[in-house]
């Protein structure tokens, strides 16, 4: 082989990655086992992190008030009251604050799911002339802060421009404006641009329409992304407390979030605390049957 072809050879050979570690380094025992020891080391450091707040609610759940406040960092409460979920279960009405809640994620959920995959598609696939325009405007209002639009927002909750309505003290005054997420919006947007424009042509080749493409191609493939968005936009409809207390006067339809900080002021802290185990229960479980899904998005779409 000549020096100019045996060039381009090597210049088209992939690169080998790049590591931290050679291979030369890794076949040294010290180098191996220094660097699995401090993996091993920062994996259980994380497991403490997120595990050690999770276990001492449990524990405060089935404590007594006496014991909550004389030993608040002993492992196993003395004498354990497994009841304080039933009572407070029963005597904090949880059950009607919780479906409350579920009403009012679903909504969020769908809603934000709606909006960001028909946006995002809009965005990505479609590309009218204005949709730079669009873009920009999006990526502008991450860097306001929610709390900076809460006035503006209850003003048009109020009276919605153009119509003359107020949906004030209505499920529909926290669905329509959590659709208002710019952030999933872009990450649906960052997910379609990855698939090959090629099928979308080909689709329209045989005819297929935008909104054709969009239900029997584009959505079936985002399953990853999808589930992404659906775990962001359930978590923060979950904890949001700040506009549902606003937006919502009436305690009867309040959602978990805000009930409980209102009953902590007349409950017993043993039945709070057993309380927020309830309401901590239902993320937990999305998370872990989604979980597959959840870190293939993550890992589809660049999410940090």
């Amino acid at each position: 082989m000549t020096a100019p072809a045996l060039g381009r050879a090597r210049r088209a050979a992939p690169a080998p990655p790049r590591r931290i570690l050679s291979e030369r380094d890794w076949s040294r025992p010290a180098t191996r086992a220094g660097w699995r020891g401090m993996h091993t080391v920062l994996f259980i450091g994380l497991l403490l992190f997120g595990a050690v707040p999770l276990v001492w609610m449990i524990r405060a759940a089935a404590s007594t008030t006496t014991d909550l406040v004389q030993r608040p960092l002993a492992v196993w409460p003395e004498p354990a009251k497994w009841s304080n979920i039933s009572d407070a279960w029963n005597l904090l009405g949880i059950d009607h604050y919780l479906v409350n809640t579920l009403w009012l994620v679903a909504g969020s959920w769908l809603v934000q799911l709606i909006v960001a995959t028909t946006a995002g598609f809009a965005l990505a696939v479609i590309r009218p002339w204005y949709g730079r325009y669009v873009y920009a405007a999006l990526l502008a209002t991450l860097f306001v802060p929610g709390t900076v639009t809460l006035v503006a927002l209850y003003m048009t909750v109020l009276d919605l421009p153009g119509l003359g309505v107020s949906i004030a003290d209505t499920p529909w005054a926290i669905w329509l404006p959590a659709g208002a997420h710019a952030f999933n919006i872009l990450l649906a947007k960052q997910f379609f641009q990855a698939i090959p424009a090629e099928i979308f042509e080909a689709a329209q080749v045989d005819g297929a329409g935008w909104f054709t493409i969009f239900r029997r191609i584009v959505l079936p493939m985002s399953r990853p992304v999808l589930a992404v968005i659906s775990l962001l936009s359930i978590m923060t409809a979950w904890k949001d407390f700040l506009w549902p207390l606003i937006a919502l006067s009436d305690p009867e339809t309040q959602p978990l979030a805000v009930a409980l900080p209102r009953l902590a002021q007349n409950t017993d802290p043993a039945y709070l605390v057993a309380g927020l185990l309830i309401a901590s229960v239902p993320p937990i479980v999305v998370f872990l049957l989604f979980q597959r899904h959840i870190v293939r998005g993550i890992g589809f779409s660049g999410l940090k």
